[in-house]
């Protein structure tokens, strides 16, 4: 947990992203023979690949078996799946009628992704049966995270305005995060607006060493922390859709009123990502969405904010809004605690002052200027009127009368 007392507050990873690209195409190889037999046998793994993905799309369990390796049509049928093709990037021969094939597989959630998310995969292959090549393995390329089914056989949850995928869960397990999804799209629409997917998808591991997978990172970077929304930042809104990612430990330790701010705070960066940019800092992207978590709960400033309650009941006001580093997950969890709790009351001093739709306005215009400098200087003059200086001194005054 990022914090005993805030455990769901580090809520966000920035800049993991589940959709890796591979940055230039390499040329295909085969050790040991000449360019025809290398043009030879990269035809015939292409020729594999597109029966493979043809029987993925038509779920046709036989056809892919004939393919190798067919543990992983299992593992991923429940997908509901709009494509799914592989591009052949290399192909490295090894010892006898072996070989290794670097792979990007493309794949699209029906529904879901307005664009293909793109992932490096690692075949292992064997030629037999008279020149015949099959799978005998399928896995993430190096350094690159896993996908749901690379830890065992997904299951779906559809959802109103959402859908779950899951492995090692409970069906009706999957059916309380749709649940809590479902409520968290239409509070998320009301503070933000109807221009985004309004649909989310939850990806719910067996366990945090699961999430730590899918996120490429070891789990020590996530132990408590109970959701991050991968993404790309400032992304179209053609780009493939943002997942949540949940770790089933530190999820299941909160109550019923944690979770589903949990998921509506996750939520809300799925609907900002457009509008966030580098010019965005972490204290408006994060008290945003702590913001909308929050928005129609009913809490109070001290009940939201105990971290900073205390700290303000000792006389420690912060002189300045929370700075990016601060909400760094290695750092001193009660800091990391004020420094959500700090963004949150800032945005919701400008809701409180300047109303709801000026906040969303502000969000907007700092994503808006591409660079991070003068971002908030110039949003604060053109939607709130003032300046950050200004601002930094009544969101203090507004800590003072706050949090006693």
């Amino acid at each position: 947990m990022a914090g005993r007392r805030r455990a769901w507050d580090a809520w966000r990873v920035r800049g993991v992203a589940l959709w890796l690209v591979l940055g230039s195409l390499v040329a295909l190889v085969a050790c040991g023979g000449g360019s025809s037999g290398t043009d030879t046998a990269s035809a015939d793994v292409r020729r594999l690949l597109d029966r493979r993905a043809a029987a993925v799309l038509a779920g046709d369990g036989p056809a892919y078996a004939r393919t190798g390796a067919p543990g992983e049509f299992t593992r991923l049928r429940a997908l509901p799946l709009a494509a799914w093709s592989y591009r052949l990037t290399a192909l490295h021969r090894t010892d006898g009628e072996a070989a290794t094939a670097d792979v990007e597989l493309s794949y699209r959630v029906e529904g879901i992704d307005k664009a293909p998310v793109k992932v490096g995969r690692t075949l292992r292959l064997t030629e037999r049966d008279g020149g015949q090549w099959y799978v005998d393995a399928d896995e993430p390329a190096r350094k690159t995270g896993q996908q749901l089914w690379d830890q065992g056989t997904v299951q779906a949850v559809h959802g109103m305005h959402s859908l779950v995928l899951g492995v090692g869960q409970s069906t009706e397990s999957l059916r309380l995060y749709a649940g809590l999804a479902d409520r968290a799209v239409p509070a998320v629409t009301e503070a933000w607006g109807r221009a985004w997917t309004r649909r989310v998808v939850v990806l719910v591991p067996k366990s945090l060493e699961g999430m730590a997978g899918l996120l490429g990172s070891p789990a020590s970077s996530y132990r408590g922390i109970a959701a991050v929304t991968t993404g790309e930042v400032g992304g179209s809104a053609k780009a493939p859709a943002d997942r949540v990612i949940v770790n089933p430990e530190a999820y299941g330790v909160l109550g019923d009123f944690g979770k589903q701010v949990v998921l509506t705070h996750e939520t809300t960066h799925v609907a900002t990502r457009t509008a966030t940019t580098a010019a965005t800092p972490l204290w408006l992207s994060e008290g945003y969405a702590d913001w909308v978590g929050y928005r129609s709960t009913g809490r109070t400033a001290v009940q939201a904010a105990p971290e900073l309650a205390r700290a303000v009941a000792s006389g420690e006001v912060p002189e300045a809004l929370p700075r990016d580093s601060d909400f760094g997950f290695g750092g001193d969890a009660g800091k990391l605690a004020q420094a959500y709790e700090g963004g949150w009351l800032a945005c919701r001093l400008i809701a409180d002052r300047w109303g709801e739709v000026r906040l969303g306005e502000f969000y907007r215009a700092v994503g808006a200027h591409g660079t991070r400098a003068g971002a908030v200087e110039g949003a604060m003059a053109d939607v709130l009127g003032t300046t950050p200086a200004e601002f930094t001194g009544l969101w203090r005054d507004y800590l003072r009368a706050q949090l006693v």
